[in-house]
């Protein structure tokens, strides 16, 4: 395992002689940008384990991605190795189905400290709810990014991360489509997290469970997506999807394509630079 490898994974070439914000802010948008959030290996028949080198052989070397369990972890290798000051936390997700927080930790972020400030980082969490930039720890204050306003609300030592979501404008549809419904308003829960600083160790019952338990989203859908440098690219079974954030002024372009077997194998290569070793089965 080496730190240019990674570098030369995520296309960055910058000088980075500090452990500073700006280099973190930079290496976190490499990373989003070339290493997708992917759960194929279910789809594939691959298991996906969780430890360091498998998981680096996985992205760095055979230029896949991963899930938070993966790419967090690998970008918390990365940290350490560059002299952050960096810790893993767990973290609930938001389910709008059940209109609530999930009862176990289902997430992996990470906690950076630079000159007595906090920030979470979080590449792992994929889609239109992917941070762009490190969140400064602070309750209540507004963090506009290209996603979105992202921002921290704090109730006795739990954190929680919510985004202001945009209008959404979807060409195929005579009308502007939004995905709020009345009760959710334009805030979205993402997930609540401590400040419990944890080992990768304490993921390893979910990182089985995900994999087995047929009642959650990842077991369900072969799921990849990408940021890019406008937007996000995000392949959902057969349903391609690129989205343009802000494309006029407070209202996102979704084009939206279904695919057939073969287009989804060509998309996977052409947009997300990944080729499969095994068969997907979406």
């Amino acid at each position: 395992m080496n730190i240019q490898e990674y570098f030369g994974r995520i296309s960055f070439n910058k000088p980075h002689k500090d452990a500073d914000l700006q280099t973190l802010t930079a290496i976190l948008e490499h990373h989003i940008q070339t290493i997708p959030f992917e759960n194929l290996s279910m789809h594939c028949g691959e298991a996906i384990e969780l430890d360091l080198q498998a998981t680096y052989d996985k992205i760095v070397r055979k230029k896949r991605g991963g899930w938070c369990l993966e790419t967090n972890h690998l970008l918390f290798w990365a940290l350490q190795e560059l002299g952050y000051d960096v810790c893993i936390l767990g973290a609930n997700s938001y389910e709008p189905a059940e209109k609530g927080y999930t009862a176990e930790m289902n997430h992996l972020l990470l906690k950076v400290v630079i000159k007595g400030d906090s920030y979470i980082v979080d590449a792992g969490f994929g889609g239109s709810y992917q941070m762009w930039q490190p969140l400064m720890l602070i309750s209540g204050k507004d963090q506009p990014q290209g996603p979105g306003i992202f921002r921290f609300m704090e109730d006795n030592g739990t954190w929680y991360l919510e985004k202001v979501k945009r209008k959404h404008y979807i060409p195929e549809h005579s009308n502007n489509v939004s995905t709020d419904t009345p009760e959710m308003g334009n805030i979205r829960k993402i997930h609540r997290f401590t400040l419990e600083p944890r080992h990768i160790d304490d993921f390893k019952e979910l990182n089985v469970h995900l994999q087995v338990s047929p009642d959650n989203i990842l077991q369900k859908k072969s799921i990849c997506s990408l940021q890019t440098s406008s937007g996000v690219l995000a392949l959902v079974g057969w349903t391609f999807t690129d989205m343009k954030y802000n494309y006029t002024e407070g209202m996102d372009l979704v084009n939206i394509t279904t695919l057939t077997d073969e287009e989804v194998e060509k998309t996977l290569k052409d947009k997300f630079n990944i080729i499969l070793e095994n068969k997907l089965v979406p």
